[in-house]
């Protein structure tokens, strides 16, 4: 996991894909069917290795389960 800055909304979005509420499609992270507000959640913890970047329901890493667990 890269030493990156987890805001509130990043930890909100992580619940929501552990939630199974997610699906990631074409770099865009869908939340309950819609777009994200914030754009550039999904490809920032796509890229942080928080959430795993395949098409379909999003799922959270291993890295993405832990820092949850430890929140």
């Amino acid at each position: 996991m890269n030493a990156t800055i987890i805001t509130p909304r990043d930890r909100a979005v992580l619940r929501a894909v552990a939630a199974g509420r997610c699906v990631y499609a074409s770099g865009t992270l869908l939340v309950d069917g819609i777009c994200c507000c914030d754009q550039f959640v999904g490809p920032r913890l796509v890229r942080d290795g928080l959430i795993a970047s395949q098409p379909g329901p999003a799922h959270l890493t291993d890295d993405g389960q832990a820092l949850l667990a430890a929140a």
